[in-house]
């Protein structure tokens, strides 16, 4: 089916096919494809499962015309008739349904067009034309800028690495245009789908399970389509299958990713870091995500002497968020002093907004335009994208800390215990 991020285009194959469920719409169709020159006997009787059953075992035509009146879910169909369809088919729908959100999940899900039955010819033959500019339209060889891979890491769990994440790959897709794979590599709890409201499929669990699979057919329609510029790979594994992997899998994903589009968001759980350093061999900037606690101030310093030693090559930015207004466990500056750099992004925490994200299935950056986290969120894809200058006293290509696992001593754990001590019983006078 027709996808903005594929690049290239199809071989030689028919210019047009369709499947329909009555007689007037196959009279109609014989007559317009015959005006237009095409074989009138590639117009066929039935609707959406023969269109499967057909393209299963022949080649993918130009133009796919295929009837839904007798689909009793319209959009599970059409992700079976992608997974049957060739990249740069362009599908036209028709249906009796007359519903704006459907016609809006069919766009969204791959479709060129949806027409509603009974159509006449002049709507027919400017469907047909339409399909036909957006097939012979120049399909672009390539980005037009290098690509650019992104790892967002936490330091702890509930610091909402995935939240940055999900909200780094909307801004750039949404805000710079660029088409964006996000990656969520925490397989059996990962979230990043469902921050999005959609269902994450099978995609990322198939490619772990079959990784000689994954070319750039296999990432067409294993991806699931947040947006024109926008795709997810995600999964929900069940917890009772542990996923056997060494990582190659991850590897290929992310070489077909720099083939089909211009920016990778990987959400990179901490434990993969460990098992699988070498999906860090090609990531441009890392974004270690903390929060203003002492456990993240001790892994916070860890990391970036991880990344110092095996990933010398990437670019760091330390992102402090959900960051609360009042006292934190841990001063910013007792915080900046303990991994010796500064903090290049702190993002607010605010309940309302977080809450309002969840309930209506966005990212947190799509929600909070205008608000002080929307500001924060805007200035970490500039710095992620290097087009913006860092905070005063930051080295961003420098990043790591500079004594490596030495300066866990900089953190005085025993006295903040005390002063912890003293809070708590203040609080509770």
């Amino acid at each position: 089916m027709n996808a903005p991020w594929k690049p290239g285009g199809p071989g030689p194959r028919d210019p047009f096919h369709a499947f329909v469920c009555d007689d007037h719409s196959f009279d109609l169709l014989r007559a317009v494809a015959a005006e237009l020159g095409w074989a009138p006997e590639k117009v066929n009787k039935g609707g959406m499962r023969n269109a499967v059953q057909s393209l299963s075992i022949t080649a993918s035509p130009q133009i796919l015309f295929v009837d839904m009146s007798e689909s009793g879910d319209p959009l599970n169909d059409i992700n079976s008739l992608a997974e049957v369809c060739e990249p740069g088919t362009v599908v036209i729908a028709a249906g009796q349904v007359n519903d704006v959100r459907l016609y809006r999940d069919l766009v969204a899900s791959g479709i060129q067009d949806y027409l509603l039955k009974p159509f006449g010819a002049d709507q027919l033959r400017d469907a047909l034309a339409q399909a036909q500019a957006v097939f012979m339209a120049p399909r672009d060889t390539g980005p037009e800028r290098p690509h650019c891979t992104m790892a967002v890491i936490g330091t702890r769990g509930g610091v909402g690495a995935s939240s940055i994440a999900t909200s780094l790959a909307w801004m750039l897709s949404e805000k710079k245009k660029r088409p964006t794979a996000l990656l969520d590599l925490d397989v059996h709890f990962g979230t990043n789908a469902l921050a999005m409201d959609l269902e994450p499929g099978r995609g990322l669990t198939d490619a772990i399970e079959n990784p000689s699979r994954i070319d750039g057919l296999f990432i067409e329609r294993a991806m699931v389509r947040a947006s024109d510029t926008l795709a997810i790979l995600s999964a929900e594994a069940p917890i009772s299958q542990p996923m056997m992997t060494d990582g190659g899998a991850f590897y290929q994903l992310l070489e077909e990713f720099r083939a089909a589009f211009e920016c990778s968001v990987i959400d990179l759980p901490r434990g993969m870091l460990i098992q699988h350093p070498h999906l860090m061999t090609d990531v441009n900037v890392a974004l270690v995500v903390s929060e203003l606690t002492l456990a993240s101030a001790r892994d916070t310093i860890r990391l970036l002497s991880w990344l110092k030693g095996n990933a010398p090559q990437t670019r760091i930015l330390v992102v402090a968020n959900r960051v609360h207004p009042g006292s934190p466990e841990i001063s910013r500056k007792d915080f900046e002093q303990s991994i010796e750099r500064k903090l290049d992004v702190v993002v607010p925490f605010d309940l309302r907004i977080a809450s309002q994200a969840a309930k209506l299935g966005k990212t947190l950056a799509e929600t909070a335009k205008g608000s002080k986290i929307g500001a924060a969120c805007t200035s970490l894809m500039e710095l992620a994208l290097g087009t913006t200058a860092a905070p005063e006293g930051v080295d961003l290509g420098k990043g790591a800390a500079r004594k490596g696992d030495s300066l866990l001593g900089k953190i005085d754990f025993k006295a903040m215990l005390p002063t912890r001590r003293k809070d708590k019983a203040a609080l509770e006078d």
